[in-house]
């Protein structure tokens, strides 16, 4: 029987230690945004060193801002590349669009793990109408583009959607797009539908909290309620990030798109400057954000949801002075929080698993 006991113990570490070869950090689902509005942070090359140095894997960067993307070099990072939307009508013309792909892209795949390109962020058709009705010819102008430089496996290319076009998100399961703009969302959606692209969405439950408090609870809206909150054919929901994704994902069944995996595009809390906006209540949302993000939602549970911290870095150069507080470290490099962004490093795993095997092995 000891015989036995240590065969199935080296098998299982022997299959742990090729599972952590190739796929590295469990739970690598969490990336970080990396804006550079400010003029006090560290030089880039010390950036991508901080990722490394605390296993972020994944970064979000708002242009193709070539002094990054050459620090990107060999990291192994991956990266959600954005196109501004002040480029969003000059990528209407398809020319532009091959260049733009041609100058930002090509150069640096594959030494750059470019995984998405974000083409616009939060387009509104209310407010930003013009800009509106350039944004689905340049997506589709730089998926082309992506296409001829036979890069679409590889890279896909997609849009943060403004979820302020969902008119109803309560309850959950009856979220829809305002009537008024399906015009805009449902191509956007159809083509990214076509393209077996997941859509990108910024989801903060700290704005609905704050212009809502009377209906929402600061526990709701930080993963610490002791209780479900809220009941919905079924489901229970004990957080508000839960309620509006799965309002997003019943909002795309709605128009077309309810094969699409949502990528979590920026999510975070500030740490001053608002109503709720204190360094416990941040470092609360993003130590809970890290864990729940690895166990979906309910209404597609078990399906670990691709997040991004918002962000890097508190970025003195934004306003208000709400949006400069968003940051997970200082401009001096010293974290704000305590954040796990691996979840588990290949030796804890291995660990664990050695511990389960050895109690497994005494009851034999």
């Amino acid at each position: 029987m000891a015989t036995i006991n240590k065969t199935l113990m080296a098998a299982v570490m022997l299959l742990l230690g090729f599972i952590a070869a190739n796929f590295g950090i469990t739970g690598a689902q969490v990336g970080v945004c990396c804006g550079l509005l400010g003029n006090n942070l560290p030089p880039i090359s010390e950036v991508v060193a901080l990722y490394k140095s605390n296993n972020i894997k994944r970064m979000r960067m708002y242009d193709a801002n070539h002094a990054v993307l050459n620090a990107l070099k060999g990291s192994n990072i991956e990266l959600i590349l954005g196109v501004p939307n002040s480029e969003l009508q000059r990528l209407t013309d398809a020319s532009s669009a091959a260049s733009w792909v041609q100058s930002n892209v090509v150069p640096f795949w594959p030494s750059v793990r470019i995984r998405y390109i974000a083409v616009g962020n939060e387009v509104s058709p209310i407010h930003q109408a013009s800009l509106a009705q350039s944004l689905r010819p340049a997506l589709v102008n730089v998926f082309n583009a992506v296409r001829s430089a036979g890069l679409n496996e590889q890279i896909k290319v997609s849009t943060a959607i403004d979820t302020t076009l969902i008119g109803k998100s309560y309850p959950p399961s009856e979220g829809a797009f305002r009537d008024d703009v399906r015009w805009f969302v449902d191509p956007i959606i159809g083509h990214l539908v076509w393209a077996k692209t997941p859509i990108l969405a910024n989801i903060y439950t700290y704005f609905s909290y704050v212009g809502n408090p009377g209906d929402i609870s600061l526990p709701y809206a930080l993963f610490t309620s002791p209780s479900i909150s809220v009941w919905d054919k079924g489901r229970g929901y004990q957080n508000l990030f839960d309620a509006m994704l799965d309002a997003l994902y019943s909002s795309l069944e709605g128009a077309w798109g309810g094969d699409l995996d949502v990528v979590v595009s920026e999510s975070g809390w500030p740490s001053a400057g608002g109503t709720g906006a204190t360094l416990d209540n941040a470092r609360t949302y993003y130590t809970n954000l890290i864990k729940h993000v690895k166990g979906g939602t309910p209404k597609r549970p078990n399906k670990p949801i691709e997040t991004y911290l918002f962000a890097l870095f508190n970025e003195n150069q934004k306003s208000p002075e709400l949006e400069k507080n968003f940051g997970v470290f200082y401009p001096n490099k010293q974290p704000k929080y305590n954040l796990n962004f691996g979840v588990q490093r290949n030796w804890d795993l291995l660990a664990e698993h050695n511990s389960t095997t050895l109690s497994i092995s005494s009851d034999m």
